[in-house]
């Protein structure tokens, strides 16, 4: 039994936490104003450690755990709540969650998308749009599709993050020292940090480290990013030239579900067409144990569509895959956006039906 005053320290390199055993009063924190996150058994408050050692001298009681980190996270009492997405080309923010956006756009939550590339060596994927005028402009063709697309979805700000597309592995593009893949990583790391310092984000949204077998170099790099910036962020000895420091509190990865797909397919059959997933694709393996979360895309299901029709270098209107089932059927199956909580809190219930679960 600890006596009043003794710490009992647990360091957990991985997140970079320290286990006080110490029972403070909730009030005592809200009137110490010290950003906090509450649990459902404990409560996540970030001060330095003087400031805990200065709880206990004051008469806090020992019984709980109160979870220090290191880091100066977000306190949702002070800061308009904020959803930061990162992704690696325009029309990636169409096809991944833009439901999701569209949803916390609605109910006021500020959006913002970092977009780490200019799309630069995306084919031209729509023979509408495979033009001279259109090839020899196509960095500000894909500017103007990714602004068009973000006004749909509901995306309150974009940032560039200011790399050339990478393009495929073993082509010239993916040797260009300009390319995010070639780009030195500790300095794209500080420029996504300075972004969340600005914004103020409580919760972030990435890729995983595992993407299937699309290997495209920047959306390996978009993960090789956002994690350590994610970290970093509220760490208050880290680059104090791009902001003070802020520590979104959850980190999600978005993902494709299989369930989705098969989902997709069997509708596809129903309606007497022909299925753009084959044998292949279908036993794929399947990452679906893994979901926290889903969010219900119920009444901005069709957002995702018209956002994809604003890419037109990139969608071909045609494309049975993206538009060959009829709205109604396309609207019904799977009506969620998936995601893997990957760094935060654990989840009070799973599936997780809010990204600001716990926050708010």
């Amino acid at each position: 039994m600890l006596e009043k005053g003794e710490v009992e320290f647990e360091l957990d390199e991985r997140n970079c936490t320290t286990t006080v055993v110490v029972e403070p009063l909730l009030k005592h924190m809200r009137l110490t104003k010290f950003p906090f996150v509450v649990g459902s058994e404990q409560a996540v408050i970030s001060p330095p450690l003087e400031k805990v050692l200065e709880l206990l001298d004051s008469g806090a009681t020992i019984g709980a755990r109160l979870t220090i980190d290191s880091r100066l996270r977000s306190d949702p009492m002070d800061s308009q709540l904020c959803l930061l997405t990162v992704h690696a080309h325009p029309d990636d923010e169409a096809s991944k969650g833009a439901a999701t956006v569209a949803r916390y756009h609605a109910e006021g939550v500020r959006t913002i998308l970092v977009c780490c590339t200019g799309g630069e060596e995306g084919d031209i994927l729509n023979p509408a749009m495979d033009r001279p005028d259109v090839r020899e402009n196509i960095h500000d063709v894909r500017m103007q599709e990714l602004a068009a697309s973000a006004a749909i979805i509901g995306f309150d700000e974009v940032v560039m993050l200011g790399y050339r597309d990478s393009g495929m592995p073993d082509t010239a593009a993916n040797r260009h020292p300009d390319n995010f893949a070639n780009a030195d990583l500790d300095e794209a790391v500080g420029q996504l940090v300075r972004i969340i310092r600005r914004e103020r984000p409580q919760v972030m949204i990435t890729y995983p480290p595992v993407q299937g077998r699309y290997l495209h170099p920047d959306h390996l790099r978009v993960h090789e990013v956002s994690v350590p910036a994610f970290e970093l962020a509220g760490d208050p000895g880290y680059r104090v030239e791009v902001g003070d420091p802020w520590g979104p509190t959850k980190l999600y990865y978005t993902v494709r579900t299989r369930s989705r797909m098969e989902g997709r397919h069997a509708a596809f059959l129903e309606q007497g067409l022909d299925s753009p997933y084959d044998k292949t694709r279908l036993e794929r393996p399947t990452q679906d144990d893994r979901i926290t979360t889903q969010i219900s895309t119920d009444g901005h299901a069709a957002v995702r569509l018209d956002a994809l029709r604003a890419h037109a270098t990139q969608i071909d209107p045609n494309s049975k895959r993206y538009f060959g089932l009829p709205a109604e059927v396309e609207h019904s199956i799977h009506p969620f956006d998936d995601y893997v909580l990957a760094l935060g809190p654990e989840p009070a219930q799973r599936p997780e039906i809010d990204l600001f679960a716990g926050i708010r």
